[in-house]
């Protein structure tokens, strides 16, 4: 299987002006520059300024009790296991081992999820530094 360095692809959950929350898929070039001389040029594409990066346990069988919109812009990135997502407008998602969401329903009725896996769900958490993103 090729795998195509064109654009990352990644899903996006949001709040329009009503407060529903919706998800859209989003990808974005990648465009070949020198990254780490002198190695080979590799395939990079500037995203979001971070303000921190922590890691999330979800143990098996965890669910949200209620929906609810993010505390901050943060972009999740599955390491292990795999949950379930259901946006606030009833569009369900999955997000496996390696799926990159970009979470910005940081207000309204929010979302619900679950841990879909047989086994704990890890997931690295990097916060939007808001500062940098308002400017962008």
């Amino acid at each position: 299987m090729k795998v195509s360095l064109d654009n990352a692809k990644y899903v996006r959950i949001y709040a329009d002006e009503a407060g529903e929350s919706h998800f859209e898929d989003m990808e974005t070039e990648l465009v070949f520059m020198d990254f780490a001389p002198p190695a080979a040029p590799l395939a990079v594409a500037p995203f979001l300024q971070s303000a921190k990066v922590q890691w999330l346990g979800t143990p098996l069988g965890w669910e949200g009790d209620v929906p609810n919109p993010v505390p901050t812009r943060s972009v999740f990135v599955t390491t292990q296991g795999e949950y379930e997502t259901t946006a606030s407008d009833g569009e369900v998602r999955r997000f496996p081992v390696g799926a990159a969401f970009l979470l910005e329903d940081t207000w309204g009725k929010g979302h619900r999820t679950v841990v879909t896996s047989d086994i704990d769900c890890v997931i690295m958490v990097v916060a939007v530094d808001e500062q940098e993103s308002n400017g962008a």
